[in-house]
């Protein structure tokens, strides 16, 4: 069990239910001194405490031990994700089903995050989030379309020599700005968010505002931090 995801779980399940830890753990039937050290990691519990906690908060036990991200425990497949809008059916990569997925999780993602910029109301944020995510997939194509050194250039305002350093600090200046935005940061230029709570989502109501896209943006913040811990070896 990664005692790390299984803490960090339980934690957000009490407080979703908003039960304080002794009222908890008085449900779970431990002590709140064993419940603090089951939220922060440092003990493992047995399968039966495993079970309450899944009865107690209804969610499956694999959700609480990080092996799906759904909290009913269902693995996503491929045909469960809802078709990117005018996306088309045909998704199959001569074959393959993982890049098919990987657009429909993204895609998908992005209708929550245009959503809550939207309930947001910040039109810098929204730019930036905008010139960002432009600059990336940019990038990416200018990855791929130079794997054939026959492609003509000419099909770029900027000389492939030079395109890397100037996208990679757009990216950084808009990052930059999303950050201070994000903080309430006043910049020049920069008038952050006014009202907050505008924004403020649970996993759980984002399944409710967003019951079609919810699971796809779950599943995405998933792969790419276990693609962190891979590359990286970080906790």
């Amino acid at each position: 069990m990664n005692g790390t995801d299984f803490g960090r779980i339980l934690t957000l399940l009490r407080k979703e239910k908003g039960l304080s830890q002794k009222a908890a753990a008085a449900e779970l039937g431990v002590s709140q001194a064993l419940l603090s050290h089951y939220e922060r990691g440092i003990r493992e519990c047995g399968l039966g405490f495993v079970i309450r906690v899944a009865e107690l908060y209804d969610v499956s036990c694999d959700y609480l031990l990080g092996r799906s991200p759904e909290r009913t425990g269902s693995m996503l497949r491929e045909e469960d994700i809802p078709e990117p809008e005018d996306g088309g059916k045909d998704n199959r990569f001569n074959g393959s089903l993982l890049p098919a997925l990987n657009k429909k999780l993204i895609a998908n993602s992005l209708n929550v995050l245009y959503g809550m910029l939207s309930r947001a109301g910040c039109a810098k944020l929204t730019d930036s989030v905008s010139a960002y995510l432009d600059m990336a997939v940019y990038k990416a194509f200018r990855y791929v379309y130079a794997v054939n050194p026959a492609n003509p250039q000419d099909a770029f305002g900027i000389d492939r020599r030079t395109f890397e350093e100037k996208v990679q600090a757009v990216m950084a200046i808009e990052e930059m700005k999303m950050k201070l935005l994000s903080k309430g940061v006043a910049a020049e230029g920069l008038s952050p968010v006014k009202d907050v709570t505008a924004v403020a989502v649970t996993p759980e109501q984002l399944y409710r505002d967003y019951p079609l896209f919810a699971g796809s943006l779950m599943n995405l913040i998933r792969n790419t931090e276990e693609n962190v811990k891979d590359t990286l070896g970080a906790k």
